[in-house]
């Protein structure tokens, strides 16, 4: 059986200083104009097609894509850091362009007053984000609601996310509520502070060869929350239970608030779930609400955990 990928990233302990404000860290690759600030790059793009190169630097501003199709990639991956600075009270970065792609970025701090404060919200057009970071805010990357909206996130860290303390609904690591599929490969979860680790109300899935490690989490819920169902593929990720879980009766739980979407067919194979030491609660790995036929295959399943039940 093989074992979930970590994510590869430069340590943060590496991390450039301050960016110098009189400089244009923003290039855009097709053009070499280079720019001082993110939103101003990203406006001379327009509805075209172009990448934005981002120097090394902490950053303390954001952007909105109101069109085209941008790449937003880091001159070294892990070096380019946005912290702390929202747009429209949502997010580093706020998405609806044509499409998007966010490659080697690094955001963190990210809080606002409604409890979702996000490096990534993507409204409208497909997402890619590889080799990227999300640290220590509400939430990771957030989404609603576009038709067919195509989201595929690879070799990425989420670490020290979600909260059910600020406000009355829960931020989680990974939050996204399109109607077309997710795809989650090669990354790892961790240190959640509240929330699911990954909760997703879509149709389609595929959440492959990833780490979840709860070891270090604290009101922590889920690792896996499909909200109203949806089908696909989980598989050839680890699993670690932490002790300090608000929820801890499943590991992935199918369907809890609705049948929005089917689940037959939905595999779940191959995987590996622990606990912590002296965990003395036997949580179920798969919880099936929905009642849907799901195809529960092989996985190793420690000592305490039970491989399916239905609510």
């Amino acid at each position: 059986m093989r074992r979930a990928l970590f994510a590869l990233l430069p340590l943060l302990a590496a991390a450039p200083l301050q960016a110098d404000p009189g400089a244009a860290p923003f290039t855009v690759q097709e053009t070499g104009q280079g720019y001082v600030n993110l939103d101003d790059a990203v406006q001379s793009i327009r509805m075209g097609t172009a990448t934005i190169v981002i120097a090394p630097g902490v950053y303390h501003q954001c952007t909105v894509q109101a069109g085209g199709n941008i790449t937003f990639k880091a001159a070294q991956p892990g070096t380019a850091i946005f912290d702390g600075e929202t747009c429209e009270g949502k997010a580093a970065f706020v998405l609806r362009g044509l499409s998007s792609v966010v490659d080697g970025i690094v955001f963190r701090n990210m809080r606002v007053s409604d409890g979702n404060g996000a490096g990534i919200r993507t409204e409208m057009g497909n997402l890619t984000v590889r080799n990227s970071m999300f640290l220590d805010s509400q939430e990771g990357i957030l989404g609603g609601q576009p038709a067919g909206q195509q989201i595929v996130i690879d070799r990425s860290t989420f670490s020290g996310l979600g909260q059910c303390d600020e406000t009355v609904d829960c931020s989680h690591s990974i939050y996204l509520a399109n109607k077309g599929s997710v795809t989650i490969t090669r990354s790892r979860f961790e240190r959640g502070t509240g929330g699911h680790y990954v909760k997703l109300r879509v149709p389609n899935l595929s959440i492959t060869d990833n780490s979840f490690d709860d070891s270090q989490g604290r009101k922590t819920n889920y690792m896996i929350d499909l909200s109203e169902g949806g089908t696909g593929l989980i598989a050839r990720n680890t699993f670690a239970d932490g002790p300090n879980k608000e929820n801890w009766t499943g590991f992935i739980v199918v369907a809890a608030e609705g049948r929005t979407y089917p689940s037959t067919g939905l595999k779940v194979v191959d995987n590996v779930a622990t606990l912590a030491p002296n965990f003395a609660k036997s949580p179920a790995f798969v919880a099936n609400v929905g009642r849907d036929r799901l195809d529960v295959g092989e996985n190793q399943l420690a000592t305490g955990i039970r491989k399916y039940e239905e609510r």
